[in-house]
């Protein structure tokens, strides 16, 4: 009997998992809330943050998509939630530095809402224009622009690239003619056929019109020259201040508890460390800069207040 009771036992041991763990910060599995459809670059991001969380923390995660009104509805749903550390937001530029401009009553305040955790990258969007109308510097585009005009398209009204043309119509003194759409794949079907002059987009997703020269890139809005075409000269160092990055980060409500936040930011900053991590975020055009919570809840502030005037001026209130 001795002998049975100690076989069953090893056989208990041996089918017991290996890594039967506590999660990382909670012992529940962690909703990964983002504002976006599956498929966006957000939606990608999230995936393989809840993939590393797991493989190598033992942090349980899954990702809940909560599309609509510019990203509120995701936003809105979070900041309800427990401060346990059990719901989290990809948040980026809508819900947090477009929204509080764009509507006037946002059912959540930005800041006093959440916790800004950590910062995981910005993709950059650029200017470009037609291979065929000669233009390569942003001094012939402004000259243009003061002469025949320019028309550009962009992915909707409100949208990072809506604000970005109309940040260049503010610094350069010119005015483009804003067409809008419904996301910037018809923008840039316009564009190949001829219908548009010129089109603002994220650079990562423009990369084969760039390789095949199918589209001429003038200037990056971006603080530093991008790792992918490190040819395209920024707008600042053209000498015009112009600098709207697509920032994704990770937040929680409000109220979370700092040792808690503390251990998430640490363990975000080291997944992003991981060269395949490194290899999938370059293909999304995703730029990591290391930030602890603080300096990232400063950011998320910043932005608020640097954009406020561009959203205004575009008229994209609601």
């Amino acid at each position: 009997m001795k002998h049975l009771l100690a076989l069953s036992a090893a056989t208990l041991l041996l089918a017991a998992p290996l890594h039967a763990e506590p999660g990382k910060w909670t012992d529940e599995p962690v909703r990964i809330v983002v504002t976006f459809p599956p498929g966006g670059t957000s939606d990608l991001i999230a995936r393989v943050l809840a993939k590393y969380f797991e493989s190598e923390y033992g942090q349980k995660a899954v990702v809940d998509n909560r599309p609509g009104a510019g990203g509120t509805v995701a936003a809105d749903f979070v900041a309800e939630q427990d401060a346990d550390g059990t719901t989290l937001i990809l948040g980026n530029n809508a819900p947090f530095t477009i929204a509080p401009t764009q509507f006037e009553n946002l059912p959540y305040d930005p800041m006093g809402d959440f916790t800004h955790i950590a910062y995981l990258g910005a993709s950059t969007p650029a200017l470009f224009v037609q291979p065929s109308s000669g233009i390569t510097t942003i001094e012939q585009y402004i000259d243009t622009a003061k002469g025949d005009g320019i028309t550009y398209g962009s992915s909707g009204v409100g949208s990072i690239t809506h604000i970005l043309g109309k940040a260049v119509d503010v610094e350069l003194g010119i005015e483009q003619i804003h067409v809008p759409y419904q996301g910037s794949a018809p923008a840039i079907q316009d564009f190949r056929a001829g219908v548009l002059e010129a089109y603002y987009d994220m650079v990562a997703l423009n990369r084969d019109l760039i390789t095949e020269g199918e589209t001429q890139p003038i200037a990056l809005a971006a603080p530093e020259r991008s790792p992918i075409f490190p040819e395209i000269p920024t707008f600042r160092e053209l000498g015009h201040d112009i600098v709207i990055e697509n920032w994704t980060g990770l937040s929680g409500p409000a109220g979370m508890d700092p040792a808690m936040v503390k251990t998430i930011n640490e363990t975000v900053a080291e997944i992003m460390q991981l060269e395949a991590v490194i290899a999938q975020l370059a293909q999304f055009g995703i730029a990591h800069i290391p930030m602890d919570t603080e300096e990232f809840t400063t950011f998320v502030q910043g932005t608020i207040t640097t954009w406020e005037p561009l959203i205004k001026a575009a008229k994209v209130n609601g």
